[in-house]
């Protein structure tokens, strides 16, 4: 069982026990007794859960006792860090059993609350999903928060492709309406807050990339320091999938680029060893060239099919006649969020979008004479 599902551990739910039992001691918590055990051998989502059940089980049903209980906890020091995401998912849940637009509100000032423990940014998901509109507007108003915790529950609850989160349909139909609360921040002073933002645009690049180009186009227009940083993690993904106005808005030109076939050091890499590939990208223009240099490895998947992913490689400058020469090494040791199969691979490199020759190689089985170090 992997470290991240130990953020929520017996020991976890233990403490959280004592701290309910200090703030509501007449409450009896036979359930959250039992999850402490419950959650051995389970992943963090089930744990979670668990843990959710197990209070929803314990605790009052109606949302202003909870609300009561929620805001004591917060006094308690005990309270604190990963314990904290289900009992954000219990607050939500109860407000939405209700369908009291009053509870709603009360709920979403209370993540905001929670979140500068931990965060609520997956409690919020379903706020999103049963009133989209109403939870967009409250989160408007805290991109002004002093607490960049809070700001960031903002950028970050209402992504549309948040990790580990629930999908909200309703933002992938609607990818503008995010908008005025990424404008409110992305110059925020928070690195935090501004990741956060830069990941938020990333995501809207696979919904809607018209919106993300008038998005970073106006940000262009009125940046601080920190904007350009903004503006190349948020278009990462246009960049490596060569759209020209994002490739313009970072600053990448030059019409005459030319890729090279890159050269492969060996045809064959073994299962757990690297392929080591130079690519030549050369500036056949009359003027100089920025140029966005990225790479692909054509992945041999479970089905015989071969699908690339690409990955950044470097950014140059190239005056006209100029060549460079880049030599890069990718690792096929085991990682947990990927899978690979023995069989034929490739690698190709762009430039802005120029796609250079793809260059063939075999990745092998263990019994083909791999090695281990």
């Amino acid at each position: 069982m992997g470290s991240m599902d130990e953020l929520i551990s017996p020991a976890i739910v233990a403490q959280l026990r004592a701290a309910l039992k200090n703030v509501a001691p007449t409450v009896d918590l036979a359930a959250l007794a039992r999850a402490e055990e419950a959650v051995c051998g389970a992943r963090l989502r089930q744990r979670v859960d668990l843990v959710r059940d197990a209070l929803r089980s314990d605790l009052p049903a109606e949302f202003p006792a909870v609300e009561r209980i929620a805001l004591d906890l917060l006094e308690e020091p005990r309270f604190a860090g990963w314990m904290i995401w289900p009992t954000t998912e219990l607050v939500t849940s109860r407000a939405l059993e209700t369908g009291s637009t009053t509870d709603f509100d009360a709920a979403m000032a209370l993540l905001a609350r929670l979140t500068v423990g931990l965060t609520g940014e997956f409690a919020i998901r379903d706020m999103l999903i049963a009133r989209p509109e109403r939870a967009l507007d409250i989160m408007r108003s805290w991109t002004g928060h002093e607490n960049e915790q809070v700001r960031r529950l903002a950028t970050e609850g209402s992504r549309a492709y948040l990790p580990w989160a629930k999908r909200v349909p309703w933002l992938l139909v609607n990818p503008r309406a995010t908008r005025p609360i990424l404008d409110a921040t992305y110059r925020d002073p928070a690195e935090y807050v501004r990741r956060s933002v830069a990941n938020h645009l990333n995501d809207l690049s696979r919904v809607d990339p018209a919106v993300v180009i008038r998005t970073a186009t106006a940000w262009a227009g009125e940046p601080d320091a920190a904007t350009p940083r903004v503006l190349r993690q948020g278009l990462r993904t246009l960049v490596k999938k060569a759209d020209p106005a994002a490739l313009r808005l970072l600053g990448f030109v030059g019409d005459s680029i030319e890729v090279a076939q890159p050269r492969v050091a060996s045809d064959t890499v073994p299962r757990d060893g690297s392929v080591q590939f130079t690519a030549e990208v050369s500036n056949r223009g009359e003027t100089d060239a920025v140029v966005a240099i990225d790479y692909a490895i054509g992945f041999q998947r479970a089905d015989g099919t071969v699908r690339p992913k690409i990955f950044k490689l470097a950014s140059r400058r190239l005056a006209p006649g100029e060549t460079v020469a880049l030599t890069k090494t990718h690792s096929f040791r085991p990682i947990t969020t990927r899978t690979y199969y023995p069989g034929p691979h490739f690698v190709m490199v762009q430039a802005n979008g120029v796609p250079s020759p793809r260059a063939d190689f075999i990745l092998q089985h263990h019994s083909e004479g791999s090695t281990h170090e």
